[in-house]
């Protein structure tokens, strides 16, 4: 499996942390030193904690598991999107909706009225069917849906684990995995708190290059522990519950 150098960290600037007046000390054992009043994080221990995360992520897609990729912040959007994108993983980039994990049901619910939404708006009646009125309520309630749960509509079961690229910023997401026994793996910066986090990395988690790094060297573990699975059965498709037959000519409820 190829890891990120010592060398690529240093560029990527993943050892810039924050100021030391703002650190935690729970993070001292990662710090290597202080320059001009900024905490410097060990790389080699970077690397070290890297590793494990890595070996982890791909174990977990090579036995079918799922990692959810979150990253909320500006400069996170674009390379955990592209980067959950690229190894067929769910993400969240918009917001992390309250109870996504621990009211998992309801928001299963949810994405699928936004699936029959979207198919009643493809229908070839939609138009004959509803008033222009009721055609834009359900067009704008698709978009604010279809925005909402853009990365994870496919999700079906609780995944695995979690990749947060800042764990204060997106910490909901992480207290939920903690609550429902999901694995956290988090970038965490100087001055953040590792307690909890499953699987550490010590990094700057506001350098859009130190995230792209990172998130891409996730996605390459698990594209490396997909073409390791071992050959099996296809999964069994989700049922859906079928909805109470409705008269013809009835206009379907929204």
């Amino acid at each position: 499996m190829n890891y990120p150098t010592l060398e690529e960290l240093l560029t990527a600037g993943v050892h810039f942390g924050h100021l030391s007046s703002r650190w935690n000390p729970k993070m001292s054992r990662y710090i290597f030193a202080t320059r001009n009043r900024i905490h410097v994080i060990n790389l080699e221990k970077t690397l070290e904690q890297l590793k494990k995360a890595l070996d982890f992520v791909k174990a977990t897609a090579s036995a079918g598991g799922q990692v959810l990729f979150v990253g909320t912040k500006r400069q996170a959007k674009d390379a955990v999107k592209k980067a959950a994108q690229a190894c067929g993983m769910p993400y969240v980039t918009i917001r992390w909706l309250g109870g996504t994990f621990t009211n998992f049901k309801t928001i299963q619910k949810t994405i699928k009225k936004l699936e029959r939404l979207q198919k009643l708006a493809a229908s070839p009646d939609f138009e004959t069917k509803y008033i222009k009125k009721e055609r834009l309520l359900i067009e704008r309630e698709i978009a604010k849906l279809a925005n909402l749960f853009e990365g994870i509509k496919d999700l079906r079961k609780l995944p695995e684990a979690i990749f947060a690229v800042d764990i204060n910023h997106d910490k909901i997401a992480v207290t939920e995995a903690r609550k429902t026994n999901i694995k956290v793996i988090g970038l965490v910066d100087t001055n953040s708190d590792p307690e909890g986090i499953s699987y550490v990395i010590p990094s700057n988690d506001d350098s859009i290059k130190a995230i792209s790094l990172m998130c891409d060297a996730v996605a390459s573990a698990i594209n490396e522990g997909k073409l390791d699975a071992p050959a099996a059965s296809s999964p069994q498709p989700s049922v859906a519950v079928p909805s109470p037959a409705r008269g013809e000519g009835k206009k379907e409820n929204i």
